[in-house]
């Protein structure tokens, strides 16, 4: 895996994640910051507050202070890097921004978040106009919240907070849940080939709505297969797999096959099957040792939608 990039954005709406309040968004609302996709814009389109923008933009402040939005982030946990994103914002964006993380438990208010202890996770840092700024994060700390202030005002676009996620899994104590997704903690930490687009897709909530919402490796002209290795929420036993190529009409793979790794030893899961085209594929598991973590195997090559991987925690 390369840059902090790679890692699952923690703030996306996709991904649950929700701006909860803003100081202003005059012009632009504040929802747009975690919004998935590229910024879109399409000149001289003007609305009753102006020029519209698929960002975040407040007035032009003529008192004292700066602007500021609160974002609940869909997946708590371990901030790894933060995307400040000021696409199409070229004579309004805001000359500066930081960026502030909390960790604050249940489900707070807006004034209960404005009373929480708040650390400084990206410093007041130079933007430009029209353009992605990244800032690394280093800490272990975990995180459900994060507030960003732009100094004095203006639009940002975009706001993404790449992450690891560290969700409570004590609501779960004695029930079953699915070990491999994003929001349980779940990762792919290993690729043959990410061509396409990440392998991480497969571990988001929901469905996949087209094929670059899955995962997807290059046509393979050599010897071997493909294949991704999932980091579960924690070793546990997996008791139904669900392998979905939905949306991949000419481009799944032909067989699957599933290995649980847990230190040196090597479990088979699922032998190599048959997948067929646009299809949510579900196997019963029997395996009765513990695993940490899943191989997924795909021949020769392909995507896939959606792996899901229900068991127990050990």
């Amino acid at each position: 895996m390369h840059s902090f990039t790679s890692l699952p954005d923690l703030a996306l709406r996709s991904h649950g994640g929700s701006v909860v309040a803003a100081s202003d968004e005059s012009f632009a609302d504040k929802e747009c910051l975690i919004r998935p996709g590229r910024p879109a814009f399409q000149a001289e389109t003007f609305g009753s507050k102006g020029q519209v923008y698929d960002g975040w933009e407040t007035r032009r402040r003529r008192e004292p202070g700066h602007d500021w939005a609160l974002v609940r982030l869909g997946m708590p946990g371990v901030i790894r890097g933060v995307v400040i994103d000021t696409a199409w914002f070229k004579g309004n964006y805001p000359p500066y921004a930081s960026v502030e993380a909390a960790e604050v438990a249940g489900h707070p208010s807006p004034a209960e978040l404005a009373a929480a202890t708040w650390v400084e996770i990206v410093p007041r840092s130079a933007l430009g106009g029209d353009a992605e700024h990244h800032f690394k994060v280093d800490g272990e700390g975990r995180h459900t919240h994060v507030r960003l202030n732009m100094f004095p005002d203006g639009g940002i676009a975009r706001l993404r907070v790449h992450g690891e996620a560290r969700p409570d899994l004590s609501v779960y104590d004695g029930l079953g849940l699915d070990l491999a997704a994003l929001a349980n903690g779940g990762l792919v930490t290993a690729c043959s080939d990410e061509f396409y687009s990440s392998p991480n897709h497969v571990l988001a909530p929901g469905l996949a709505r087209h094929q670059a919402e899955g995962w997807e490796t290059a046509r393979r002209r050599g010897a071997g297969n493909d294949w991704l290795v999932i980091r579960l929420a924690g070793r546990g036993l997996i008791r139904l797999a669900e392998i979905d190529t939905t949306n991949l009409l000419h481009n799944a793979p032909g067989w699957v096959s599933l290995t649980g790794l847990d230190g040196d030893r090597e479990t088979e899961l699922l032998p190599k099957t048959r997948l067929q085209p646009d299809t949510p594929h579900r196997f019963r598991l029997r395996h009765t040792e513990p695993v940490g973590q899943v191989r997924v195997d795909i021949y020769p090559d392909g995507g896939l939608a959606r792996v899901r991987l229900h068991g127990i925690l050990a």
